[in-house]
């Protein structure tokens, strides 16, 4: 049974930091690509930032990039998003996701909340 668990979510001010982490069980976790995504009220999910499975390739929606750093500890089988100068458009569930293929994303976690203050 693949379970992803987020954890890492809070309330924070307007240009602070947080975060996230993403441990996953169940299956070969160096195997698969990682990704975070995040929706906000009243929106469809989007997509933040993509890892290959060895870590070594990355990927940013333009919105976080030079804010969010995405990386990965396979040997703790878990992805973590470092997010700073943090603003309130980023208030949003962020998910965790896993997959075989870059775009493509078979498990999810259950979500973690972020809220950034203005």
């Amino acid at each position: 049974q693949v379970q992803l668990v987020e954890s890492g979510g809070g309330l924070v001010q307007a240009g602070g930091s947080l975060r996230l982490s993403c441990t996953t069980s169940g299956r070969t976790f160096s195997s698969y690509y990682m990704g975070w995504f995040r929706q906000a009220p009243g929106k469809e999910r989007e997509f933040v930032a993509r890892i290959r499975w060895s870590g070594t390739s990355t990927d940013y929606a333009d919105s976080v990039k030079g804010r969010f750093a995405i990386s990965r500890d396979n040997a703790k089988n878990t992805m973590y998003l470092q997010m700073n100068s943090l603003k309130p458009e980023d208030t949003a569930v962020y998910y965790c996701g896993q997959g075989r293929y870059p775009r493509e994303y078979d498990y999810w976690g259950q979500g973690t909340q972020v809220t950034v203050s203005s």
